[in-house]
């Protein structure tokens, strides 16, 4: 399967959900660079008129600026969040964080009324796990929360790129928790978040409205949650 062309029909399925006057979260990655391009052209084709767009990452925001989106400094609520995701399960739950965007990510989710979640066929699981759970972490006593987080019984990775500590738009640092199968993701979720140090994790519980999974012969298959 054509992973790249399953994902850029998949995004491009999602920009059809997009209506004039909204206000657009826009995720972070891969598939979302898809569905940023596909705003930005029709908005230039004047075929659609957005209220304004709010970006998930700095990453994000320096790509739809060169696009000619117009970018929100403040939002309350947003209609509709296009975003990718390293694992969702039948029930629309989600691992996030391969980019390090997680914490961002979680709040234009918890915003908005429609979350689009947008991933080839690969991401699908039975259970969440498989990929490595991603918290992002204060660097202040950063060892003490890793025995923390350590104590749930998972194998944790300090996120390192280029042999340098991987460090967050928020100023933070990132564990990559192996936890291979993950039971009762809501109950972890909450757990997690309660160790001091911890200012977010990787678990996206209930906020899926819709996915649209990009398959091969440039197919999609939406799910409404």
């Amino acid at each position: 399967m054509d992973v790249k062309l399953a994902k850029k029909t998949a995004a491009i399925e999602a920009v059809n959900y997009v209506e004039n006057g909204f206000i657009v979260g826009l995720g972070t990655g891969s598939t979302a660079y898809f569905a940023i391009q596909e705003i930005a052209t029709r908005i230039k084709q004047k075929v659609l008129t957005i209220s304004g767009a709010v970006s998930t990452s700095l990453q994000t925001e320096q790509i739809a600026r060169q696009a000619n989106i117009p970018l929100l400094n403040s939002f309350e609520k947003i209609d509709i969040t296009i975003d990718g995701a390293d694992e969702i399960d039948p029930n629309g739950n989600l691992i996030k964080g391969g980019g390090a965007a997680l914490t961002r990510e979680k709040i234009v989710a918890a915003a908005t009324e429609n979350l689009v979640i947008v991933v080839d066929q690969s991401k699908l699981v039975k259970k969440l796990g498989a990929f490595p759970l991603p918290l992002e972490i204060l660097p202040f006593g950063w060892e003490t929360t890793y025995k923390k987080v350590e104590s749930f019984g998972c194998r944790i990775g300090v996120r390192k790129a280029d042999h340098k500590l991987v460090i967050t738009d928020n100023g933070n640092y990132v564990f990559d928790c192996k936890f291979l199968e993950i039971d009762e993701p809501e109950k972890l979720s909450v757990e997690l978040n309660q160790i001091p140090g911890v200012v977010e994790n990787g678990l996206f519980i209930g906020l899926t409205k819709t996915a649209i999974v990009g398959r091969e012969n440039q197919n999609t298959e939406i799910t409404r949650f």
